[in-house]
This record gives C-alpha cells, sequence and structure tokens, in this order.
C-alpha cells in the first residue's frame, strides 16, 4: 500500500515535515509507504525550488490544488495559525489524513470544529507536539506510572527561547494576534502538552501575560514600525484534576536560551527533571534513605529507550529534532494503517487549546478559571 504525501508550507516547520517523511521508512518498517507527491508555497517559483529541493515530484502555488488531487492522501500543514482551519477543514472534506502543526487552531471553537469534521469523517490525525515523542519523555511517563516516585505532587515547567529578544526583528506572522496568541500559545502549549502527558487534565488555570517590546520594524530594514499586541512572556498556575499543583511559563525573549524546554515532577517519594537543550538525559532522584548517597542520577538515552535503538545502536550518541519528527510521522503512518500508537490527534490538540484559552481568560485579573 502506498500514500501520497502533499506538503503545504517549506519553511522550517516543512522542511522537518519532508525530512521526518522521507526518512521514516529508512528508519523503521512500516506497513504503508509514503511517497511525496505535492508541495504548496507561496509562488510558484518558491514552491518548485522547495519541491526539488525537498523531494516532491509537484509543486503548485495554490494549497486548494493540492488537497483536490486524488494522488495525495495525506495533507500536512505547515502554514501560519491562522490558516491551519481552514487548510486542514478542506483536506478533511476531501477524504485526506491531516497532520497539522501546533496550536491546531487560534480559538477553541475553531478546533471543536476541526474535531467534529474529522472524526465525522473517519480520517486519521496528527498535531505537531513532537517533543512528546523524545524517548526520555516516554521513560518519564513510565517511571511516573509505574509509581515509583510515588504520588505526584507537583509541576514545574518552562519554555524559553530567546529569537524574539530583540526589539528590532521585524514583526512577523507570529505576533499576529488574530492568530490566538504569543509566546504561550507558541512555545507554552509545548509545555501544557507534556503535562497533561505526563500528570493528567488540567482543571484550573490563573495566568498573566506580558508584552515588553511594545513595537517592531514592520519589514526587514523598515523605519515603520507595528504595535506587538501578544504577549512575550506568558505564566501561569495550575491545578491538576488529580490532586496535583503546577506551574509553567514561556519566553521566547529570554536572553541566551535556545531550547530551554525544562520541567520537573515532584513525587511523594522522588523526582524527574527534564532539560530540553539536553534532551536524551533524564534525571532521576529517589529517596533512598542514606543521606551520603541522596541525590539525582543522570540517565542516557540509548537502546534500551524505544525507538533510540532504531537510529543508534550505541547509548548516549544522542538523537535531535528531526529524529523527534520522523518517530511522530512514524505513529501518524501506523495510526492510518490501523494501529494503536497513543500520538497526539486533533482531539488531543483542542484539549491544549481549552487549556491556553482558560489561561488568556484568566489573566488580567480573572482569576482562577475552569478549562472548559
Amino acid at each position: 500500500m502506498e500514500l501520497g504525501l502533499g506538503l503545504i508550507g517549506s519553511g522550517f516547520m516543512g522542511r522537518t515535515h519532508a525530512f521526518a517523511f522521507n526518512n521514516v521508512a529508512r528508519v523503521f518498517d512500516l506497513p504503508v509507504k509514503v511517497r511525496p507527491v505535492m508541495l504548496a508555497d507561496v509562488g510558484e517559483e518558491q514552491a518548485a525550488r522547495a519541491a526539488a529541493a525537498l523531494g516532491f515530484t509537484e509543486s503548485t502555488a495554490d494549497w486548494r490544488r493540492l488537497v483536490a488531487d486524488p494522488r495525495v492522501h495525506i495533507v500536512s500543514v505547515t502554514s501560519p495559525n491562522l490558516l491551519h482551519k481552514e487548510m486542514a477543514l478542506a483536506a478533511i472534506a476531501a477524504g485526506k489524513h491531516v497532520y497539522c502543526e501546533k496550536p491546531l487552531a487560534p480559538k477553541v471553537s475553531d478546533a471543536e470544529e476541526m474535531v467534529r469534521a474529522a472524526e465525522a469523517k473517519g480520517v486519521v490525525t496528527a498535531v505537531g507536539f513532537n517533543y512528546l515523542k523524545n524517548p526520555m519523555m516516554r521513560l518519564a511517563k513510565e517511571i511516573i506510572d509505574s509509581g515509583e516516585i510515588g504520588e505526584i505532587r507537583a509541576f514545574s515547567g518552562v519554555h524559553a527561547e530567546d529569537f524574539m529578544m530583540d526589539a528590532e526583528v521585524p514583526w512577523t506572522w507570529r505576533l499576529d494576534p488574530a492568530g490566538g496568541g504569543g509566546a504561550l500559545a507558541d512555545l507554552g502549549s509545548h509545555l501544557i502538552a507534556a503535562a497533561r502527558y505526563l500528570v493528567g487534565p488540567v482543571a484550573e488555570v490563573c495566568g498573566e501575560v506580558a508584552t515588553l517590546v511594545a513595537t517592531r520594524p514592520d519589514g526587514a530594514g523598515s523605519t515603520n514600525r507595528k504595535p506587538v499586541e501578544v504577549e512575550d512572556i506568558g505564566r501561569a498556575f495550575l491545578r491538576f484534576e488529580n490532586g496535583c499543583s503546577g506551574v509553567l511559563e514561556a519566553s521566547w525573549i529570554a536572553g541566551g536560551r535556545k531550547m530551554r524546554q525544562d520541567f520537573e515532577i515532584t513525587g511523594s517519594r522522588g523526582s524527574i527533571a527534564y532539560c530540553g537543550e539536553r534532551m536524551n538525559e533524564l534525571d532521576l532522584y529517589v529517596a533512598s534513605g542514606k543521606a551520603r548517597r541522596d541525590g539525582f542520577r543522570k540517565i542516557l538515552a540509548g537502546p534500551a529507550n524505544e525507538p533510540y535503538g532504531a537510529f543508534c545502536v550505541a547509548p548516549g550518541h544522542q538523537l535531535g529534532f528531526n529524529d523527534l519528527k520522523t518517530i511522530e510521522v512514524r505513529d501518524l503512518v501506523r495510526a492510518i494503517a490501523g494501529e494503536k500508537t497513543g500520538h497526539a490527534d486533533f482531539r488531543e490538540g483542542l484539549e491544549v487549546q481549552r487549556t491556553l484559552e482558560a489561561i488568556y481568560r484568566s489573566t488580567g485579573g480573572g482569576g482562577w478559571t475552569r478549562v472548559s
């Protein structure tokens, strides 16, 4: 069985999708083969260049043509957030499986519509929370679920990067308030997905947001400036349904931080700590009662942590971002073939969006807000 892939967008995320689909069959044994068919981007020349570079046989400047093509069975959506809904709904209506980058949609009502459409049509969906595919994340969940660190009491997380630290970085689609938010939606959504995966659903939130860079150039080299209407930093207190408490922070102006997606989970008998800039490590503490030997121990990823071994036979040699995308695509393809892979689908993307929206509702003095 062979399925055709259509990719919308060839920027950073579009390239990672292309790398993953081109690599997945080389790394894993799959029940279905995926063949890159068509790439859509803004402008015929740009689309043609990207298609040639990324292994697609055809290109187009009209994403609707891609969606309608009968040779395309899977549509990857890597466009700006504001376009996710329209593109995904069109693909679903055409009976295509959809792999969409996060956040699923700017509004909960949009995400709900996308979920209803996909489930009614019976297509397989996936949302780009690829950090959940890290073997160390799976190990963390196994440790938690086994009870090794006891009853979970607290979650703390931070996702900090510095790509918007310079006030002269031009205004981009990421700063469009119609896209659903700023750093909290862009980066914090990954933390929420991790918290839900490891600890469970979030019941209540209380948040705050701050915009520290008030204006930015409206283009590269421009002297005209546009107001920034989304947050540079977002924070929230969390109450989980299981009684655990938590806190998270997202920032894209954190000087020196390139990929600080860190979390610590504290239990009644121990703790887990993870750092995104050292994504092949997990720190584990289990109380031993031996004061001179008490403390965290470091676990390095290796072949024993599935599916690390599919990439490298030696422990400690590191997986990377594109490898996580390849694992994410593996799970999507297997789900299309009818296997249960536990991948983050549109419904999970909706639950993350509901949590985000509750945080935004709680800001500005709203106090504790239920995640509806």
